[in-house]
């Protein structure tokens, strides 16, 4: 007869949850033990435990150093979210003092959001919560699919709106604005003429986070040109919103980037900044509307709710 989950889980020794988290994140026995403050033996006996259990060796020995195995690899990701979950479970109820805290957040959003805020959020808990360990995990399109689960295992996601945070069981709160402008290249042959949505669509494009076939509205970017009216004939993709301008530099290609970013980096990488054009469906370029989504189970947390009113701050400062 096989055993009840709940039997299962209270023969586990769930110390190793954190042993496992820093052996992957380390990839060194000694390492792990200074982070989870104990001695390299108990670290030794604890990676001796959790390979008998998997059933893998989790780390092997590569040109004189350890690497991750294929199972070691999907261990580490889900890892990070059980234990994120579970440090956030035990600390419900409890007094929060940023000053003293060793809590960890755990944030999904876009390389780009990282460039409005990440300065400022990390000099903000440096300052008032010098005990936080901050992981910031980038999008990527497929990860963020299944919003429901993501959400339950990490303090919360910064994007826009879209159709996947429809959900009763999410909560939002607004960060910033920005828009959409177009980005050329100083020399383009069109960087001085009228971009209406019909010359856009002869040029070649860059997308961030283009599918391999096919056009997607999933995506902000693409969203915004279906809004005008653009099917684009994308020659670079790339999953990064940052590495955009430096694929349009020196070329003919143009792309849509949110404003914040193009004022930045143009006249570094000898780019123009256009407005974006008016269509049939659309007066102007659609407005950013970047947000905080969190599950609603952390409503009652008062950590959680210390670190949304400190992304509020940071946002409407940015």
């Amino acid at each position: 007869m096989r055993a009840p989950a709940a039997s299962h889980l209270a023969n586990l020794d769930l110390n190793l949850l954190v042993s496992l988290r820093e052996l992957l994140r380390e990839r060194n026995v000694t390492r792990a033990a200074a982070r989870v403050g104990i001695t390299q033996p108990a670290a030794s006996a604890a990676l001796s435990r959790l390979r008998r259990h998997f059933d893998d060796e989790l780390l092997t020995r590569h040109h004189g150093s350890y690497v991750l195995t294929p199972l070691a690899a999907q261990l580490a990701e889900q890892v990070e979210g059980v234990c994120a979950a579970a440090e956030r479970l035990f600390s419900t109820g409890r007094r929060f003092d940023p000053a003293t805290t060793r809590r960890g957040f755990t944030l999904l959003l876009a390389d780009y959001t990282i460039a409005v805020l990440g300065t400022a959020l990390s000099s903000a808990l440096a300052a008032r919560a010098p005990g936080v360990e901050l992981r910031l995990r980038l999008v990527r399109e497929a990860f963020t699919a299944d919003i429901a689960e993501t959400s339950r295992l990490i303090d919360g996601v910064i994007a826009p709106p879209s159709p996947r945070f429809d959900r009763p069981d999410l909560h939002s709160v607004e960060l910033f604005r920005d828009r959409w402008v177009l980005l050329l290249d100083a020399g383009h042959p069109a960087a001085d003429d009228e971009l209406t949505p019909a010359v856009l669509a002869t040029l070649p494009w860059v997308v961030p986070f283009a599918p391999d076939r096919g056009f997607s509205t999933a995506v902000p970017m693409t969203r915004e040109l279906a809004r005008l009216g653009i099917e684009p004939d994308t020659r670079v993709r790339v999953e990064s919103y940052l590495g955009v301008p430096h694929l349009v530099a020196g070329t003919d290609r143009v792309a849509l980037v949110q404003e914040r970013l193009a004022r930045e980096v143009a006249p570094r990488l000898g780019l123009v900044v256009r407005e974006a054009p008016a269509s049939e469906r659309a007066t102007a370029a659609a407005e950013i509307r970047e947000r905080l989504w969190w599950h609603a189970d952390l409503d009652g947390d008062p950590a959680h709710r210390w670190l949304r009113e400190l992304l509020v701050e940071l946002g409407a400062a940015a």
